[in-house]
C-alpha cells in the first residue's frame, strides 16, 4: 500500500505486518578485518536508524528475522555470535549493543554471501507466509545486493531504507542502492517514510 503526501515528491509507504518481514543481515558482525574501522564510521548511524525502525515493526506486529554470517564456523550458534561481539570489546561492539536480538526474534545462519543460499530462509519466509521483505545491515553491495536479487527472483516486493544499509564508503552504498531500484524495483526510501499497518493478534 503506498499513500502520497500533497507534495507528491516525498511518498509514504504503509506495509501490512500480517505478511512482512524486516530482515537484519550481518548486523551481529564484530567488523575486526581489515576496512572494519573505515565500515564503523558508516555502520553506527545505520544501526540507530535500523533499532528505529525494529522497534515501530515489532509493535505492528512484523516479524523480524535475523540473518547472519557464520565466518564458515560450522558450529557456530547465533548466541555465540552475539555474545562474541558484546563481550569481547570488538570494533563492532556498538552496533551490536544498538542490535542485540531479544527472544522474540527469527534468526538464520548462512556461510556465503547470499542469505538465500544454505540456508533455510526461504522456507522459514514461506511458512510465515511473507510477501513483502524490508531489508537492512551489511553490506549494501555484498549480501544485501545478493540477497535481494534472489528474492526479487522470487516474486517478493522489495524495501531497502536507504538510511538502514551501509557499506565501506558513502558512494558504495548510494550507487548499490540505486543498482537495487532500477534493477530490481525496490523501494529504497529513508525508513521514516515505511509504516506498518498492525497485524491481528491471532493472525
Amino acid at each position: 500500500m503506498l499513500e502520497s503526501n500533497e507534495k507528491g515528491s516525498d511518498q509514504r509507504h504503509v506495509l501490512n505486518a500480517a505478511d512482512t518481514a524486516l530482515l537484519l543481515v550481518d548486523v551481529i558482525n564484530d567488523l575486526e578485518f581489515p576496512g572494519g574501522d573505515q565500515l564503523l564510521v558508516q555502520a553506527q548511524p545505520m544501526a540507530r536508524q535500523i533499532a528505529s525502525l525494529k522497534q515501530r515493526a515489532r509493535q505492528a506486529g512484523v516479524r523480524v528475522i535475523y540473518v547472519n554470517e557464520s565466518h564458515d564456523r560450522w558450529r557456530a550458534s547465533f548466541a555465540k555470535e552475539v555474545n562474541h561481539c558484546l563481550l569481547n570489546n570488538v570494533r563492532g561492539q556498538s552496533v551490536v549493543r544498538l542490535l542485540q536480538p531479544d527472544e522474540h526474534d527469527l534468526f538464520v545462519l548462512k556461510l556465503s554471501g547470499s542469505s538465500g543460499l544454505m540456508t533455510n530462509l526461504d522456507t522459514l519466509i514461506d511458512k510465515l507466509r511473507v510477501k513483502t521483505l524490508v531489508f537492512t545491515g551489511l553490506l549494501a553491495h555484498l549480501s544485501i545486493m545478493l540477497t535481494a536479487n534472489d528474492t526479487y527472483l522470487s516474486g517478493f516486493h522489495l524495501y531497502v531504507p536507504s538510511d538502514c544499509v551501509a557499506s565501506k564508503t558513502p558512494p558504495d552504498n548510494h550507487a548499490t542502492l540505486e543498482q537495487i531500484r532500477r534493477s530490481l524495483g525496490a523501494v529504497t526510501s529513508p525508513s521514516a517514510a515505511l509504516a506498518f499497518l498492525a497485524r491481528i493478534k491471532d493472525e
